[in-house]
């Protein structure tokens, strides 16, 4: 397998990943089948699209290729229809399909992340490390905001399980290896992505978090 066929099975694994955070949003905000399809999709590929503007690759990736966007639908149309079956036994259980939902959420994140840099370095801008590290990380993080901006609640970003932070972190540890050719394609991807992915899963079973400031009314 070549470079390009591993990103795009690495950017196809992500948009099923993130379309059924998507979903799983939609339908805990009781949002229509209309509405979950559309959450699912922009969960899904907003990232890339923002990612993609800032670079200047117009019309975004998203548009040239339907693959993306019809493989968002397609996943979210079949977590609906299973939600809509199944949805009593989904809330006996609720607990494990939210950690489920969690794992298929950091998944979605590392593999995102190691793609916005790849996009960075393919348009010419594998020079600048902060250009790189910031697409990557919004790439990672752009379609889950707009997905918690859509439903109405604080984006996990700026709240919950050190999310954005370990973007970045993978983000940097992908950026270094593979740029200065420390290590090939294949590793450097396994590294700077399950960097992302431990990160999220440790943050969650120790409720790592990072700090707040005190209640400025007490």
């Amino acid at each position: 397998m070549n470079v390009d066929s591993i990103f795009f099975a690495i950017e196809i694994i992500g948009t099923v990943a993130f379309a059924i955070t998507g979903v799983i949003t939609a339908l805990e905000k009781k949002f229509d089948i209309f509405g979950a399809l559309v959450l699912g999709t922009v969960t899904a590929v907003g990232g890339g699209i923002v990612r993609d503007i800032i670079l200047g690759y117009l019309p975004p990736m998203a548009f040239r290729k339907s693959v993306y966007a019809l493989t968002a639908v397609v996943t979210s149309l079949a977590v609906f229809v299973l939600a809509y079956f199944l949805g009593s036994k989904i809330k006996k259980h609720f607990d494990v399909y939210s950690q489920i939902i969690n794992i298929f959420d950091s998944i979605g994140l590392s593999v995102f992340v190691i793609g916005g840099v790849n996009s960075a370095i393919s348009c010419g801008f594998g020079e600048n490390m902060f250009l790189s590290i910031f697409v990557a990380t919004l790439t990672g993080v752009g379609g889950g905001v707009m997905r918690d901006i859509m439903a109405g609640r604080v984006p996990k970003i700026l709240r919950k399980r050190v999310y954005a932070l370990a973007a970045i972190v993978g983000a940097i540890i992908y950026y270094v290896l593979i740029w200065y050719k420390i290590l090939p394609s294949t590793p450097a991807i396994i590294i700077g992505a399950g960097s992302v992915l431990v990160i999220r899963i440790l943050a969650t079973i120790f409720h790592w978090n990072l700090p707040t400031a005190k209640d400025l009314g007490e």
